[in-house]
């Protein structure tokens, strides 16, 4: 069977943008992120693009998964060894000044702020829960998996996958209650 090259094209758009999110929570560092997705890309056309094209999302989103279980061990020994975690966690970088401009067409400044402001308290508090607890929300939440699904990409069982997400959402509620009533 050979890979149908415009689809997988699409299917990689449609994902990359998500897969980042997810591993920038993870990794807290763009350059970091943008490696591991990359490499989660790489990794499905070379070893599954074979498959059938409706088992590419869950494989996709397993190899990611691996992919920041591997870079947050790999991490972890390098923080031992050098000593300067956060070295190794990346900055946030400045901001371009064209994206911050205000839309003349947009929201009142007031509304911006609120919806940065709720922004940032939400990357905030998805940075702050466990790997897995973010990992699960997001593959459920974001990516609309199933139970089923998710545990799959996760290496875990499904009564994990709904522990680790119902955990999370009650997190993110008692965090973000003041932004979201």
């Amino acid at each position: 069977m050979r890979m149908d090259r415009p689809a997988m094209d699409d299917f990689l758009a449609s994902v990359e943008r998500k897969a980042f999110r997810m591993a920038g929570f993870a990794t807290r560092s763009e350059d970091e992120a943008l490696d591991i997705v990359q490499d989660a890309m790489i990794r499905l056309v070379k070893n599954y693009s074979t498959k059938p094209e409706a088992e590419w999302q869950a494989l996709f989103f397993q190899i990611l998964q691996n992919c920041i279980r591997d870079w947050a061990r790999k991490k972890k020994v390098r923080d031992r060894w050098n000593g300067l975690k956060d070295l190794w966690r990346g900055t946030e970088g400045d901001e371009d000044p064209i994206q911050t401009l205000a839309d003349p067409k947009g929201k009142h400044p007031g509304e911006q702020v609120a919806l940065k402001n709720s922004a940032t308290a939400l990357d905030s508090a998805m940075k702050a829960l466990p790997l897995r607890q973010q990992q699960a929300f997001l593959l459920r939440a974001w990516e609309e998996m199933s139970v089923a699904e998710t545990a799959h990409a996760m290496k875990c069982s499904e009564g994990s996958v709904k522990t680790h997400y119902s955990r999370a959402v009650h997190t993110l509620r008692n965090v973000l209650e003041d932004h979201w009533p």
